[in-house]
């Protein structure tokens, strides 16, 4: 699969652009600042209806436009689609698929596939769970673009339940009482219903936890097999699912993803024992504090979590080798995807940088960004574009 053609309008710095690519390496080269990031950044949410570098669509929309278009033109065999979204922030984005309007932007997932490599990266290693339950969803979602829904379904749920613990919780505070906050709205607070919300949660969260587990798996043996090629010898590569513990209960649900897959339907009595034991320091802090959305994937170096214990090459070795599972995993399932090495050489020594150029060569489509010619190694040379004064235009 690859993306021959890329049209954008009003999308962060660009007014317009018009950029045809083939398959094999694409180099958009040029000073910092003058959109080429922004250039990939568009593939890519087309790939995951979102951007590695904001949480918003706001700033994606050019400053003083009201909405922004990206349009893909998507070649996979024989077959030619055409998938456009538009952004409109703070209204329902719109799509096309093939000039049809009559879809949702959800059903554009699954048409384009990318793996990204770009400096966030780092925070895969480095920073909060939140970091890499991203990283595992979104790759559950490009996996089976209706992961979509129950992520969704998932954040609904979520949010009913964590606003009737917080009601729960201002009731008991101030009892009603006139003139306190929220007193109308919490005394008459009802937590009859939670029991039927833990059964929602933990029906949706043994899905998505069903899913990630099963990813998880999947990548163990991709990521340490990555990892050794980047840096030889220095691995095992470990990764663990691990569930977040709630204050005054046992835990978290308690599965690391190591063994066979396990269905959702066995995943969901634990789950819904996990809920029912933070039940009561739920009830104090007024927020859900078990399921999937605190849960953490550890990841290891030997048998030491490398967050706290990895030096900085081996953070961005481990990184990167997360990425080139996750690029594996997607090419073994039949839908090669796009690779996108964003800014990426540029942060790595000369020896890392020829692994992972050497890695990534063959691959059907490959879109990098560097500021200067000289990032990108001799292997990955293809199509280049300098990037300048919001044009793009072919040398």
């Amino acid at each position: 699969m690859h993306v021959t053609h890329l049209s954008l309008a009003d999308f962060r710095s660009y007014e317009r652009a018009e950029v045809s690519l083939g398959p094999g390496v694409t180099t958009f080269v040029g000073p910092n600042g003058q959109g080429k990031t922004n250039l990939v950044e568009a593939v890519g949410y087309l790939a995951s209806l979102g951007s590695h570098r904001v949480s918003s669509d706001a700033p994606l929309v050019r400053m003083g436009a009201q909405r922004a278009v990206v349009r893909a033109l998507v070649r996979q065999g024989d077959r030619q689609q055409l998938v456009e979204l538009e952004l409109n922030p703070g209204k329902a984005n719109r799509a096309r698929i093939n000039r049809s309007s009559q879809v949702k932007p959800r059903d554009v997932l699954g048409i384009v596939r990318t793996v990204l490599f770009a400096p966030e990266d780092l925070s895969l290693v480095k920073g909060d769970p939140g970091e890499r339950r991203g990283f595992l969803d979104e790759l559950v979602t490009a996996r089976s673009p209706r992961m979509a829904g129950v992520r969704s379904d998932y954040d609904r749920v979520l949010k009913q339940r964590n606003s009737l613990l917080k009601s729960a919780v201002m009731a008991r505070r101030y009892g009603g009482r006139p003139g306190t906050p929220s007193a109308t709205k919490s005394a008459g607070a009802d937590t009859s219903t939670l029991d039927v919300w833990d059964e929602h949660l933990a029906r949706v969260g043994a899905e998505l936890l069903a899913r990630r587990l099963e990813l998880i798996s999947a990548l163990r043996p991709l990521a340490d097999k990555a990892y050794e090629r980047l840096a030889p010898g220095g691995g095992p590569v470990g990764l663990e699912y691990k569930g977040a513990p709630a204050d005054g209960s046992r835990g978290g649900l308690d599965a690391d993803g190591r063994g066979a897959a396990v269905s959702p339907a066995e995943l969901y009595d634990g789950l819904l024992a996990a809920l029912r034991d933070s039940r009561r320091a739920e009830m104090e802090r007024g927020v859900t504090l078990v399921g999937p959305h605190r849960d953490d994937l550890v990841l290891k170096l030997g048998e030491l979590p490398a967050k706290g214990y990895a030096s900085h090459g081996e953070s961005w070795s481990l990184a990167l080798s997360l990425r080139l599972a996750s690029y594996e995993l997607l090419k073994s399932e039949g839908n090669e995807p796009v690779l996108v090495l964003d800014d990426v050489f540029a942060e790595l020594d000369v020896q890392r940088r020829a692994r992972l150029a050497e890695l990534v060569a063959s691959g059907e489509q490959v879109l990098v960004t560097a500021a200067v010619p000289e990032d990108v190694p001799e292997v990955l040379a293809g199509a280049r574009f300098c990037v300048a004064g919001g044009e793009v235009v072919a040398e």
